[in-house]
C-alpha cells in the first residue's frame, strides 16, 4: 500500500453473497449470479445527473456466494486476503454482503486492515436488487460514492443513507430498511439530498490509526469455535460456565454482563473465570445494554471480574470484541502482549 492518490482508479465491487444478490427459487431466495450486468442495469435507472457522478467500477463475484449466517472466521480471513491483494489497483472497495453478519465481517476487516489508506465499504440490502421497493440500489450508490473519498481511510458500513465506522456497527432490526446503527460512535457520513457528506474529523484519517500495516494472520485454528460468546442470565451456574471455559478448544471468550459491569457474587463462578484467565485464556466483558459501556470494579458486584483478570471492553460492540479476540489470539504473541493490545484502541473500536 502507498499513500499516493488513487482518485483516477476504479472502485472494486466484491459480491460475496447475501439478500442483495438473491433471486427467487422453488425453495425460496437463493444466491444469484451475473452481478455485473444486474448492477449496471439497476444503476442505469438512476436519474442521468446521479449516473454521471458514479465512479467507474469493476465487479467480481465470489466463487460460491453464501448466506452470511454461514460465515466463519475463515471467511473473514479469505475476504481480507482478497481485498489486500487487490487494493493497490483501486480507489476503494465495496463489499456486497448479507446483513445477518455484515457487522461482524466489517469489524474483522478493520482489524486486518490497520493503517488502511483508502475506503473499504461494506453494504448489503434488506431486499433483493430487483425486488419492488428494494433498498439495494440506494445502498450500492451510497457505497460507491464513499468508496472514492480519499479522506475516508478505514472500513465503514454504508446503509440507509448513513455511513458508520465498521468496527462500531450493529444490526439492530431484522426487517427495517434502516437496520443498522452505531450505538456508541457518531456517523462518519450520510446522504443529504443527492449529495454525500463526510465528517472527516470523526474518521481515523484525523485520529489514531493504529499500526501503519496490514495484519493478515491465520484464523483457521479459531474458525471452529476457539472464541465463545457467553451472555449471562439470572441464575447462571459455575458448572454451566465451565462447560465452555474448561474445553481446551476455547482460547478466549466474550462475556456479556449486566449494566455497568456486574456479575453474581458467586465464588464458584468467579473462580471459574479466574482459572480460565490463569490458563492464558483471553476473557473480555461488555454490557448487555446496547448503549453505554462497562466500568469493571466500579460496583461491588463487578469487583470480582477485575480480580478474575477479565478485561474491560468499555463501550465496544459484541462484534468488535469477538473479532478482536479472534484477531489477537491468531497472532504469535504472549498473554501479556495480547492483553495490552486488547486494551489499546487499534482502529477506533474503543
Amino acid at each position: 500500500m502507498t499513500t499516493s492518490s488513487s482518485a483516477d482508479r476504479p472502485v472494486l465491487i466484491l459480491y460475496v453473497g447475501g439478500t442483495l444478490g438473491m433471486v427467487a427459487s422453488p425453495r425460496g431466495l437463493t444466491a444469484g449470479d451475473n452481478m455485473d450486468s444486474r448492477l449496471r442495469s439497476a444503476l442505469a435507472t438512476l436519474p442521468p445527473t446521479r449516473q454521471a457522478h458514479l465512479p467507474a467500477f469493476v465487479v467480481e463475484e465470489a466463487d460460491k456466494p453464501i448466506d452470511s449466517s454461514a460465515a466463519t472466521a475463515s471467511d473473514w480471513q479469505r475476504l481480507g486476503h482478497t481485498i489486500a491483494k487487490a487494493l493497490p489497483d483501486y480507489a476503494g472497495v465495496v463489499v456486497l454482503h448479507g446483513t445477518d453478519t455484515l457487522a461482524w465481517t466489517a469489524a474483522s476487516l478493520a482489524y486486518q486492515f490497520q493503517g488502511l489508506d483508502r475506503p473499504v465499504i461494506v453494504t448489503g440490502a434488506m431486499l433483493p436488487l430487483e425486488a419492488p421497493d428494494s433498498d439495494a440500489l440506494a445502498n450500492v450508490e451510497l457505497a460507491l460514492h464513499f468508496a472514492t473519498e480519499p479522506r475516508l481511510q478505514e472500513v465503514a458500513v454504508a446503509f440507509a443513507d448513513k455511513l458508520f465506522r465498521g468496527v462500531c456497527t450493529r444490526k439492530l432490526h431484522s426487517e427495517a430498511a434502516d437496520a443498522f446503527a452505531s450505538p456508541n460512535y457518531p456517523l462518519l457520513g450520510e446522504r443529504v439530498g443527492d449529495d454525500t457528506v463526510l465528517y472527516p474529523a470523526r474518521g481515523l484519517e484525523a485520529q489514531q490509526r493504529g499500526a501503519p500495516r496490514f495484519e493478515l494472520p491465520d484464523y483457521a485454528p479459531l474458525a471452529a469455535g476457539g472464541v465463545a460468546r457467553i451472555v449471562l442470565w439470572p441464575g447462571i451456574q459455575a458448572w454451566q460456565l465451565a462447560a465452555w471455559l474448561e474445553d481446551d478448544r476455547v482460547q478466549g471468550a466474550l462475556l456479556e454482563v449486566w449494566g455497568g459491569g456486574n456479575v453474581p457474587e458467586d465464588p464458584a463462578l468467579l473462580g471459574m473465570l479466574a482459572k480460565a484467565t490463569g490458563e492464558g485464556k483471553l476473557l473480555a466483558a461488555i454490557s448487555q445494554c446496547t448503549q453505554g459501556s462497562v466500568a469493571i470494579g466500579q460496583y461491588a458486584a463487578g469487583q470480582g471480574l477485575a480480580e478474575a483478570g477479565v478485561l474491560s471492553g468499555d463501550g465496544m460492540t459484541p462484534e468488535a470484541v469477538l473479532t478482536k479476540l479472534v484477531h489477537l489470539l491468531a497472532q504469535p504473541m504472549d498473554d501479556r502482549e495480547r492483553r495490552r493490545r486488547f486494551l489499546t484502541p487499534l482502529v477506533g473500536e474503543r
